[in-house]
């Protein structure tokens, strides 16, 4: 099973509003090969946001992808702005954790 994690800020705490990605794309695909990962990766499909305090808001769909699709992808993305820790954090605990709060558990 394959998902695929895509990013983007939906709401931006920037003088202007906008950011500088918001015409990339940024994604990461994770494969789960053994039978008990792949029942609990069906239950990560979904949306997940994260706020800080600036006003700054992430959001991460989650959705299940084949192969030749998870290819096209791995091509088309910018990578994922250093947020892969918000992956783990889905992946680990089913919802994106601050991450200094994450690593005191």
């Amino acid at each position: 099973m394959i998902l695929v994690f895509e990013l983007s800020m939906p709401r931006r705490g920037s003088w202007d509003g906008g950011w500088s990605g918001s015409k990339d794309y940024f994604a990461r695909t994770r494969t789960f090969r053994k039978a008990e990962e792949c029942r609990q990766a069906t239950d990560l499909i979904g949306s997940y946001r994260y706020a800080w305090d600036d006003g700054w808001c992430a959001q991460v769909d989650v959705r299940q992808v084949d192969g030749k699709e998870a290819a096209k992808i791995r091509r088309a993305s910018k990578g994922f702005c250093e947020y892969d820790w918000m992956i783990d954090s889905i992946i680990k605990y089913g919802e994106i954790r601050d991450p200094s709060k994450s690593r005191q558990e």
